[in-house]
């Protein structure tokens, strides 16, 4: 039996097919079209464009070069909406959206009739949402990214969202930038349309779901405003065609091999710490478990070749002239599973093995370091585990004073980000530069939903003293754009209990990025005697959904019930 094309596929169920075939072309032909076009294969453009979403204000156009690729390859466009995550103007954090982002974006690629999806987005957690939810719906699927800004200019510097924004915030909180000149950057730090012009977490996953090939290559660096991003957006919609003719679903392109390769670009671009819980969360949905021992062996195996803020001097649009994610997989390739497919309909071997283009010949050292004499010579990120976190910590090493990596200090505690808030730029706070900042009640289950708090500002007496850096713990997140040492992400997180909790000031803690451990020096006996409440459970609606239903970090922070294969009330 000939499988449903197009219009003819998933029929509204009233009992009779043929009249809700019937039907569904009636009000069709309403929109205009001819009935020659509602034969035609339907490609759905997924739209998260949004007033609350300035990453995506390029959309409109982006989605007409969409449409013009799928109308040349014979196929029918049909643009629908999601919910759209702008990282700024979500409260209390966009992580906490993320997967229902998931749930519309597949529960909307199922329900409707399509043959393949062009997923359009770019902010933060909108494509790892885009891409969890393509997983599960398992239609033929291909990203497109929305690109990074362009930088602007300041006193002669340049500027781009949003690591020069913390820059200039940590001057402006020592006294070095006054307040019209921190006006005056504010202007001028997001001037174009697209997403954080370093290698946060939006450009970090582009780069990412290049490498694990569910976009077209060379398109994740390309800058929002550049033609080469219509032309990339038209070059989508035409694959997606090839997709919708081929059959190519995501479960034969998101596999172990292809997010391992994932996982050294990640090491590689020294990129966002975010991107461990989003690919985490991502292979879930396709029944891979991700071991963060196994994140710790591909990190020592792996170096950094991107110098890009906010560990080096450069901007996506540096990366995007010197050759883009496509150079660093050529240095990269003897490192990558070639065998992997993409949404191209090669393999990324074939890919790799093409003659080097004008794009590949012109790679800018500077900003891509040759595999064998790399920027540094492990990976960007490590794990840590300890009695602090059994279940693991995240720290980006790249970002991170070195003289800070082996260490013991005293802990200074934070109960909550209000008590931060609160305490953190008091004159008698009891703190020195060789204690280890602690925030506690940030995590997952926490009722802050796990922002991106981690990165805790220096406290403004050592900030005026010339401090820039110390060592802060806590169960939140840090922006990709951030830098520091920092270690984040400790699992279990306070809420649940876990021993972040336990944690009290003067408490001595111990940090060992070369042995991977995060340990807390007090003896189990006393810690068994200090007590911990659990959060609150929400009364109703999506709060409370997240509260039952999220996993700790070590798990993504996916809802256990959207995983292939879910833990169970064990939640192992």
């Amino acid at each position: 039996m000939t499988e449903p094309v197009g219009l003819a596929r998933g029929l509204t169920n009233y009992g009779d097919p043929d009249f809700a075939r019937y039907l569904r072309r009636s009000f069709a032909r309403s929109m205009g079209y001819s009935t020659e076009m509602l034969a035609r294969p339907v490609i759905g453009i997924a739209d998260t464009s949004s007033g609350f979403n300035n990453c995506h204000r390029n959309f409109p156009e982006l989605i007409d070069a969409v449409k013009r690729g799928v109308l040349a390859a014979g196929g029918l466009p049909l643009v629908f909406p999601t919910i759209s995550l702008g990282e700024v103007f979500l409260n209390p954090t966009s992580l906490m959206f993320r997967n229902l982002m998931a749930i519309d974006t597949e529960e909307m690629i199922r329900a409707q009739p399509m043959d393949a999806v062009v997923l359009v987005g770019g902010c933060d957690k909108t494509v790892p949402a885009q891409l969890m939810g393509a997983v599960s719906a398992n239609r033929p699927a291909i990203g497109l990214v929305a690109g990074p800004m362009l930088t602007s200019r300041w006193q002669g510097e340049r500027l781009g969202a949003c690591t020069d924004c913390r820059r200039f915030w940590a001057k402006y909180r020592a006294g070095e930038v006054n307040s019209a000149e921190i006006d005056e950057i504010e202007g001028n730090l997001a001037t174009t349309a697209g997403t954080c012009a370093v290698m946060g977490t939006a450009s970090t996953m582009a780069s990412l779901a290049e490498a694990l090939g569910m976009i077209l290559p060379g398109s994740a660096a390309i800058p929002a405003v550049h033609a080469d991003r219509l032309r990339a957006a038209e070059a989508t919609g035409r694959a997606a065609m090839r997709l919708a003719a081929s059959k190519l679903t995501p479960d034969r392109i998101v596999t172990p091999q292809s997010i391992e390769n994932a996982l050294r670009v990640l090491m590689a671009i020294g990129g966002s710490t975010n991107a461990v819980l989003h690919l985490t969360a991502i292979a879930g949905r396709a029944g891979v478990d991700i071991d963060l021992n196994r994140l710790n062996e591909i990190s020592d195996s792996t170096p950094v070749l991107v110098d890009l803020k906010p560990t080096g001097p450069h901007y996506m649009e540096d990366l995007f002239a010197a050759g883009g994610i496509g150079a660093v997989l050529r240095e990269l390739t003897p490192l990558l599973n070639l065998d992997c497919m993409t949404v191209a309909g090669e393999t990324l071997g074939e890919r790799l093995a093409t003659p080097a283009g004008p794009g590949d010949r012109r790679v800018d050292r500077e900003v891509i370091r040759p595999l064998a004499e790399p920027l540094q010579p492990v990976g960007g990120l490590v794990a840590l585990f300890g009695s602090l976190a059994p279940k693991g910590a995240i720290f980006k090493r790249s970002a991170a004073d070195p003289s800070l990596f082996e260490k013991e200090g005293r802990a200074v505690v934070f109960t909550s980000l209000e008590d931060l808030s609160a305490r953190i730029d008091d004159p008698a706070l009891d703190v020195t530069p060789d204690d280890f900042m602690v925030l506690q009640n940030a995590g997952p289950l926490s009722p802050s939903g796990m922002p991106e708090a981690g990165y805790l500002p220096i406290p403004a007496k050592l900030a005026r003293a010339g401090v820039k850096d110390m060592v802060r713990i806590s169960d939140a997140r840090m922006s990709g754009t951030a830098y520091g040492s920092i270690v984040l992400h400790v699992t279990p997180d306070s809420a649940s209990g876990g021993p972040l909790a336990k944690v009290r000031n003067g408490d001595r803690i111990r940090l060992s990025v070369n042995e991977r451990r995060i340990d807390l020096l007090v003896p189990p006996e006393k810690l068994a005697r200090r007590k911990t409440a659990p959060a609150p459970m929400p009364e109703r609606g999506y709060a409370r959904l997240y509260r039952r239903e999220i996993l700790q970090a070590d798990r993504g922070c996916d809802f256990d019930f959207l995983r292939k294969h879910p833990l169970g009330d064990g939640r192992a």
